[in-house]
């Protein structure tokens, strides 16, 4: 970009900025941004297919007769996985099965910064997979991943087809007959301590934290915000967050159309 001049606006005044300004502002922050790390929600997933929770057209709001006696939240805690079994993993099969899904332009986006230097790594609170399958490599999974198995007995890990190809209603492990479970965060579960704390590291050394696609209202992960200390706060989600007033750009569109307009050359 030849005439810098965006960054040296107020930031007050960046959040006003709209149209293709906008978009010249964020790429101008990119480019000053020595270190960059992108934290993201179910919304960088949706526009590969994958339904969000909390949406009108979100897994949440999908009504299936199987499951209308349980809450969302139920179906997808310790306590419907441990003392539910069979139940948690007929709902795990038939809604949270994403193998065949592909990443989106955003997905792939983010993988070109990171291989370019730019990008310093990502946390997701998605459990799908797709920021790996684009190409990123610095990735912290703080509700886990559907793309690890483990025995809640011996440890012993399985891939993800291990529970979706299995033919017993609960997936048991060849080796001790103990029930697999998928390695995902639950209601009811502590955060995986080693993605939690390489997170916070990430956002501890970076100087433009991009949040995307996300409510900021699952806790404890929409903690996370409070961390940065740093220079710019992006905020790129179509719908209104609590943490807008506090970001130096907000953009209320799809994250997809925002990341498009990302220029690298």
């Amino acid at each position: 970009m030849e005439n810098k001049h965006y960054t040296q606006m107020p930031k007050g005044e960046l959040r006003f900025l709209k149209g293709q300004d906008a978009y010249d502002a964020l790429n101008e922050i990119i480019q000053v941004s020595k270190h960059i790390v992108f934290f993201g929600g179910a919304g960088v997933s949706t526009e590969s297919g994958i339904p969000d929770f909390r949406s009108k057209d979100g897994l949440y709001n999908q009504h299936d007769v199987q499951f209308d006696e349980y809450t969302p939240e139920y179906l997808l805690s310790h306590e419907c996985l441990y003392y539910n079994s069979k139940v948690f993993f007929e709902y795990y099969r038939q809604k949270m099965d994403t193998r065949a899904i592909q990443p989106n332009s955003a997905h792939y986006k983010l993988a070109e910064m990171e291989k370019k230097g730019k990008l310093d790594g990502v946390i997701t609170q998605n459990i799908d997979g797709l920021h790996q399958r684009a190409g990123s490599k610095v990735v912290y999974e703080v509700h886990g991943t559907t793309y690890r198995n483990y025995c809640t007995h011996c440890g012993t890990e399985y891939p993800s087809d291990f529970i979706f190809k299995s033919k017993e209603p609960i997936p048991k492990c060849p080796k001790c007959g103990h029930m697999v479970r998928p390695d995902v965060t639950m209601y009811g579960e502590a955060l995986p301590e080693a993605a939690w704390a390489g997170a916070i590291r990430l956002i501890d050394q970076c100087d433009c934290f991009i949040v995307g696609g996300t409510s900021l209202s699952v806790y404890p992960a929409a903690n996370l915000v409070n961390y940065f200390n740093g220079k710019y706060l992006i905020m790129i989600n179509k719908d209104q967050t609590g943490y807008d007033n506090m970001a130096t750009m907000v953009f209320h569109e799809s994250i997809g159309k925002v990341f498009d307009q990302i220029k690298l050359d």
